[in-house]
């Protein structure tokens, strides 16, 4: 390592981050990290004696150990710590910077090996282990091994293919290392940490919890620090934040931090529809979708090289759209863009910053994570992609747009081609550009992939400081990820022996396996297994097991649906494997065993806590137990991981409605299962009914909102309303409207409930009578008065057909209103509906009295009401009915005559009587 000059490291580490140029006279390594040298960087004495690379004593006890144990982790760990403790403390930042340059370059080296590159023009393997082992092939292939073995997490292996895995060893260990946490080590430490973590946890084959404990707890370190720098420091920190958010799932807080990202890098961008031609053939201008975005640093004339990109060739679709000049800009009535892009050709937009056309490739994703996969979310993001692929100012960030594009076009018949083999390119361009090691004097590595496309000439490739530039901010896959995608994308339009190829040249056997079993060919699917996990022609196991032994085990499992095949994975992964309990934990609860599941799920959560399925799938169990504190805290976290799941949000109501004093049992399961973040609450004892039930209302609120469409939930909705003191009769309203709308088709008046209706309409009466001056009902007058009436008029009063009680309120509701013709119309039809059941005069003695209350009830409404005066209509001022003597006659004599044969003499029959005396003149 070369020394450090600058009195000021600090300022160099920043321009590190942002691709600003660090002189060499500033600060050397740095200079050499920022330009991708890392063959000058490992190549130094100082690098070299740091990590240990230097020792040529094949005795020395270190490399003895290193040997035995092959833990190159801790081989560096302890040299590094070694050499710490020999540094004069005047020289211990400058020291610990250097370190730092070294976990930054062996992350980048790591980088572009694997993911953008050229090859390098070292060879890891053997200039970072000790000069004494470097010939030594055999021991260097263990050590590969064991490197990839040590990557590890939860259960989750890495890739076992991955180029110098060493490097990846080398930069997690150096940058987590304790010496780089202290006051003395570099601001930006902390950063580079959550860099080499998060890469750390992309190739894994699951998401862990350790790996996100540690990724967001570096990001509460450098978040402050960041604030007292660049504008662009601060952008790419939230880039890289939402990228970390997106990828556990966290979309909406992701799309927060990228518009905050924009707001810092003075990016204005708007989706909008501008009038243009999508096809050769078509006659009239539509309104296309585009992106129009402008960036606030001036980008003009900026155009750089740019991987291959290739056509269309449609002989519809035009290979972008077409804008007629008079119309190129977005429609002037358009009162919504930003003022800086009113003036912009939607045709002819100046390239955007690098960082800014990142952002914009990241809303993309947050566009499918958080809508249906279906051609309207599709049709959203591809202006997003088109934008950026207007113009090429990164490499990384081009590759990138070409990946995004390719991927929505793979869904649509006339582009499919495109996407595939444009797919296809990239892949060859990165295996071309990251297999091998390349010195300045011959290609050392014959194992070159081939490429259908010419080898790049100089200048048509970009530089190593440019590949990774932005690296940090770019969901950029590595190469066997393109490869696996790209097989993937085979197998979805047909092409299974080339996507099983593909697997099988990857040695990813868990998806050859997952291949043939979606064939239904599930016997050649378990040999694929079999093969893997046990030794050839044998049923005794492999020692040790493959790196990908717990998730074989698991899809044998689904395969032959035996849960001992989870057990194993658990066991093999030394019950860290967390899918290996989920699966048993479906398993148990397909069988109806809720309490060997609910136990299945609480392993499973220890190990990644984060996942909302396992969360949700926990409260389920505690339903079916009865465990009420436990399913509230179960869905509780569902909702905090996915707050767009309304299941778990209805789930999460029930939960609190029947929530009672939890069991000293419940206490225990609830400390079973406890967050990082989490303290151990103590669980209460007393119950709050009210509170419950407002929480509840809260929750199925939320609940409503995300599922329109539920009438259940709306049902649910609308009974905890009315249970609460007091109702909340706002949202009885809400639910009761949306519900009758959902269910009047199917259930026409058996939609309403006629208890809550009468609940509000009794309030509404009552909160007016009980005023000292009571007003009446005011139209013009915004409130729950207005909302009643307006549910009952249009809502309810259409679907009532039968039901004699909701008449009535209706009834009710329009005497208030001072409508004594209408109130007495409600009456009537109240009365006609219980007259005209069928045989109603020959059922029961209840039925019949049921007739005979409702037929006084409307004499005694013709009684008081026919003799008012009319409020409304062409009648206002006249009786409501001249004749409703003669009329409540003729109804009590209708249905006496209907009931004497059955009904003569009893109770019901006299009190007819009665009121027929009464209506006498």
């Amino acid at each position: 390592m070369a020394d450090i000059g600058s009195p000021n490291p600090h300022a160099a580490e920043w321009l590190l981050i942002t691709g600003n140029g660090v002189s060499p006279e500033t600060s050397h390594d740095l200079a050499l990290v920022q330009d991708g040298s890392f063959k000058e960087l490992f190549e130094s004495t100082k690098t070299r004696q740091a990590i240990g690379a230097d020792i040529s004593d094949s005795t020395n006890p270190i490399v003895k150990k290193l040997q035995a144990d092959l833990d190159y982790a801790s081989f560096v760990e302890e040299c590094i710590t070694a050499q710490h403790s020999v540094v004069s403390s005047p020289e211990r930042s400058q020291w610990l910077l250097q370190l730092m340059c070294i976990g930054v370059g062996a992350l980048r080296s790591f980088l572009q090996s694997n993911v953008t590159g050229p090859p390098l023009l070292y060879n890891p393997d053997k200039a970072l282990i000790p000069e004494c082992l470097a010939d030594d092939t055999d021991f260097m292939q263990s050590l590969l091994k064991a490197s990839v073995l040590s990557l590890r997490v939860d259960g989750e292996s890495a890739y076992h293919l991955a180029a110098h895995p060493i490097l990846l060893v080398l930069a997690k260990t150096v940058l987590n290392s304790s010496l780089l946490t202290g006051e003395e080590s570099p601001q930006t430490a902390s950063w580079w940490r959550l860099r080499v973590n998060f890469l750390h946890q992309r190739i894994l084959s699951e998401k862990t919890g350790s790996l996100y404990k540690s990724i967001t707890a570096d990001i509460r370190d450098i978040s402050p620090r960041v604030l007292e720098q660049s504008g662009i420091a601060q952008a790419m920190l939230l880039v890289e934040r939402a990228m970390v958010d997106s990828y556990f799932g966290n979309d909406t807080a992701a799309l927060k931090e990228l518009e905050d990202a924009a707001a810092l890098t003075g990016l204005k961008y708007a989706l909008t529809g501008v009038i243009g031609k999508r096809t050769k053939f078509q006659q009239h201008e539509t309104s296309q979708l585009v992106v129009l975005a402008k960036s606030a640093e001036p980008t003009e004339g900026i155009e750089g090289t740019k991987p291959k990109t290739l056509d269309l060739n449609d002989d519809t679709l035009l290979e972008s759209i077409s804008f007629t000049q008079s119309h190129s800009t977005t429609p002037k009535e358009s009162t919504d863009l930003p003022a800086e892009l009113t003036g912009l050709e939607a045709g002819d937009q100046p390239p955007l910053h690098p960082l800014d056309a990142t952002i914009l490739l990241l809303i993309t994703e947050t566009i499918k994570n958080t809508n249906p996969e279906d051609g309207i979310t599709r049709e959203q993001m591809m202006p997003y992609a088109e934008r950026v692929l207007s113009h090429s100012t990164n490499w990384e960030v081009y590759t990138l747009g070409l990946l995004v594009r390719s991927r929505i076009e793979g869904s649509r018949a006339r582009t499919v081609e495109r996407s595939v083999l444009q797919l296809q390119v990239v892949v060859d361009q990165v295996i071309a550009e990251t297999t091998g090691i390349r010195t300045d004097e011959v290609d050392t590595d014959k194992s070159i992939a081939p490429s259908f496309l010419p080898q790049p000439k100089e200048g048509e490739s970009a530089s190593i400081r440019e590949r990774l530039l932005y690296i940090h901010q770019l969901p950029i896959p590595t190469r066997w990820e393109l490869q696996a995608e790209l097989a993937s994308r085979w197998a979805s339009i047909g092409g299974l022996r080339t996507a099983l190829e593909i697997y099988e040249r990857l040695e990813m056997w868990p998806e050859v396996a997952l291949c043939w079993a979606a064939t239904e060919q599930e016997e050649k699917a378990r040999n694929i297994i079999r093969d893997q996990l046990f030794e050839p022609g044998s049923d005794q196991e492999r020692t040790p097991p493959p790196p990908q032994a717990p998730r074989l085990w698991c899809i044998l499992g689904d395969i032959d649906e035996d849960p001992a095949h989870y057990e194993k994975a658990w066991t093999v992964s030394n019950s860290r494997y967390a899918r290996a309990k989920r699966s048993l934990g479906r398993h148990y609860i397909a069988n109806k065993d809720f309490p060997k599941a609910a136990e299945a799920y609480g392993d499973s959560l220890r190990i990644y806590p984060l996942h909302g399925q396992s969360w949700f799938a926990l409260g389920c169990c505690h339903l079916e137990l009865g465990a009420w504190e436990g399913a509230v805290r179960a869905f509780g976290r569902a909702v905090n991981i996915d707050d767009t799941d309304a299941e778990a949000w209805s789930n999460l109501a029930t939960a609190l409605l029947r929530r009672g004093v939890a069991t000293g049992e419940e206490v225990h399961q609830q400390r079973q299962i406890l967050l990082d973040d989490e303290e151990d609450e103590e669980v209460p004892t007393v119950v709050d009914p009210q509170k419950n039930r407002k929480d509840a209302l809260r929750a199925l609120r939320k609940a409503c909102q995300l599922k329109r469409e539920s009438w259940r939930i709306w049902d649910n909705y609308l009974t905890v309303a009315a249970s609460i003191d007091p109702p909340e009769f706002q949202d009885i309203v809400t639910a009761m409207k949306n519900l009758i709308e959902l269910r009047k088709g199917a259930k026409g008046e058996l939609a309403v409930d006629a208890d809550i209706l009468d609940l509000l309409v009794n309030h509404i009466i009552m909160e007016d009578l009980n005023k000292e001056k009571p007003t009446g009902y005011d139209p013009s007058k915004p409130g729950i008065q207005k909302y009643v009436v307006e549910l009952v008029e249009k809502d309810i009063i259409p679907i009532i057909t039968t039901n004699p009680r909701l008449w009535k309120t209706v009834a009710k509701l329009d005497l208030w209103r001072k409508k004594p013709k209408a109130a007495l119309e409600a009456h009537e039809k109240a009365w006609r509906a219980v007259n005209t059941r069928p045989g109603i005069t020959d059922a029961t003695e209840k039925e019949w009295n049921e007739l005979v209350d409702i037929t006084i009830e409307l004499v005694d409404a013709y009684e008081s009401l026919g003799q008012m005066e009319r409020t409304d209509g062409l009648g206002s001022g006249e009786m409501v009915a001249k004749d409703w003597r003669f009329k409540a006659r003729l109804a009590v004599k209708g249905v006496m005559g209907r009931g004497k044969m059955n009904w003569e003499g009893t109770a019901g029959w006299e009190s007819l009587k009665e009121s027929l005396e009464g209506l006498k003149a």
